[in-house]
């Protein structure tokens, strides 16, 4: 699967639903304000900001929510400015990572970044020293309920899409970074929101790794994600479903 999704539904990793719900609300709104502040307050004119409101809706962030990230962003309240910055790095095995942020003091993040690697096996490198182990490209993940796979592959392919993979309970539309708001647009249109629809970087080659090291990769990426600072956390590591079950149990 592409992104994090691969390792955000392990089971073993469940609990303080609460926390993680509300953590992922703020990293909804930090999108939402920074996409505001990249571009205009209309979603119609602003093509980042139309995918962060369809995150948003997706992840069931409340309206008022919603409302009061927009009026921050303009200035209403709030005068934070936010920095985009990547860090890349080795986890257990070998495994690239690569940890998107949004942060208001890059002299926080990056040691704290720093620290999660090294605590875990790993190590930070520089920008740029495993990304090319990735594909940046768009994906849009919608439910099977939404359409036949014919019927999306016709509207996908119109719209612009470069392929389209087929997963246990969605469908997952890859673009071009170039031709993916067209294409996400093309498809919120003919069938709704989707699951979740973003830039990622998809790996090109996945690495297999045994139940140890897949459980350091794991834990690893929970404290990263857990960061305020961390919006997007990637890795080329493939578990196979042996040891899924296992650490699921």
């Amino acid at each position: 699967m592409a992104g994090h999704s691969q390792f955000k539904n392990i089971m073993y990793r469940k609990g303080a639903q609460d926390a993680k719900r509300a953590k992922k609300f703020q990293k909804l709104t930090r999108e939402i304000i920074v996409s505001v502040k990249s571009g205009q307050p209309d979603p119609a004119i602003n093509p980042r900001l139309r995918s962060a409101l369809a995150a948003a809706r997706a992840a069931n962030l409340p309206k008022d929510n919603i409302d009061r990230a927009i009026k921050k962003a303009l200035g209403e309240g709030d005068t934070t400015s936010y920095e985009e910055i990547r860090y890349e790095g080795y986890g257990a095995g070998g495994v690239a990572v690569i940890v998107e942020s949004l942060t208001d003091n890059r002299n926080r993040t990056a040691p704290e970044v720093r620290s999660t690697f090294a605590k875990f096996g790993g190590n930070l490198g520089e920008t740029g020293s495993v990304s090319f182990s990735f594909e940046h490209l768009g994906s849009i993940h919608l439910a099977k309920s939404v359409s036949s796979f014919d019927e999306l592959f016709e509207k996908a392919v119109e719209a612009g899409a470069q392929n389209i993979e087929e997963n246990s309970d969605s469908y997952e539309v890859l673009t071009s970074i170039e031709d993916f708001g067209a294409v996400r647009d093309a498809l919120i249109q003919a069938f709704g929101d989707p699951i979740e629809a973003g830039i990622i970087w998809r790996p090109v080659n996945k690495i297999a790794v045994d139940e140890d090291t897949a459980k350091t990769l794991l834990k690893m990426i929970d404290v990263l994600e857990d960061n305020d600072d961390v919006q997007n956390v990637y890795a080329n590591f493939d578990i196979s479903d042996e040891i899924l079950e296992k650490l699921s149990s």
